[in-house]
């Protein structure tokens, strides 16, 4: 059987644990053929003290043109990390250019976190955001994005009729199915999947550790598993499985990312 075609599009960083460094391995490890759309190259990521940024956006109608010529498309996109609205329009030509039939969109809109936007990024972004996840056919925002992309405020203690009302204003507003990451309840951490009208969560036990690209590791997991074939619900806990396990695998002072490579040959998700 052919192998699925992906397009991946968010940015480089050379050293760090994150973004395309993530998505590409993990996606192929599935047996998917993963394609890439570098946004930006940076020297590493943005956790360090400093790093430099090679912007690509003026390069890719260069690749699209090449692309059109060789007849090339694609049976999935992923989104992450974009850091320029006019990036979003250049998605958005993507998808029109480049999709086979029914070829799903995920978006992880990747813009903030804990009730307030990465250095950056502005309400202009946000408004473009909200545009463009009406292309998508799964959304995976993070609590904070979710308020941000409903004009909701935000709160640090919630409970589920909260969560619930963004799932739905989020649904209502991109017409996609909606997975909120980073939900917490008494413990607990996971996902808020809001698909078809019907709420589900699938929560694991909050580990006592934070880390750099675990949003990058979970929607590169969750989307390899619903292309597979898995409900949604299966491929966020497969996702979230996997993210706790590298999370246990990393050493505390490991600061840039999570050691997801030592546990691709142990994905809970086989089990």
């Amino acid at each position: 059987m052919k192998a699925k075609r992906i397009l991946t599009m968010q940015d480089l960083s050379c050293v760090g644990q994150c973004s395309l460094t993530v998505a590409l391995p993990i996606l192929s490890r599935y047996g998917i053929e993963t394609c890439v759309l570098p946004t930006a190259v940076l020297s590493n990521h943005t956790q360090f003290k400093s790093w430099s940024y090679l912007d690509l956006t003026n390069e890719i109608p260069d690749i699209f043109r090449e692309w059109q010529q060789s007849g090339i498309n694609f049976d999935a996109f992923l989104l992450g990390y974009l850091g320029k609205k006019e990036l979003m329009t250049l998605a958005e030509e993507c998808f029109d250019k480049f999709s086979n039939p029914d070829s799903p969109i995920i978006i992880d809109p990747v813009f903030g976190d804990e009730g307030r936007l990465y250095s950056g990024f502005d309400e202009e972004y946000v408004r473009a955001m909200a545009q463009l996840i009406t292309r998508a056919d799964i959304i995976d925002p993070n609590v904070t994005e979710a308020c941000f992309l409903t004009n909701t405020v935000y709160r640090a203690s919630y409970d589920k009729r909260y969560v619930e009302e963004l799932a739905r204003k989020l649904a209502d507003a991109a017409d996609a199915a909606v997975v909120i990451t980073g939900v917490e309840f008494d413990g607990l951490i996971g996902e808020l999947i809001l698909q078809d009208g019907c709420f589900q969560y699938e929560m694991l036990p909050k580990l006592p550790a934070k880390y750099h690209g675990t949003g990058d590791i979970f929607s590169s997991v969750m989307t390899a598993n619903v292309l597979a074939g898995k409900s949604l619900g299966e491929s966020c806990l497969a996702a979230g499985l996997f993210v706790a396990d590298c999370m246990r695998a990393t050493d505390s002072q490991h600061f840039y990312g999570v050691n997801f490579e030592s546990r691709l040959a142990n994905d809970p998700s086989d089990k």
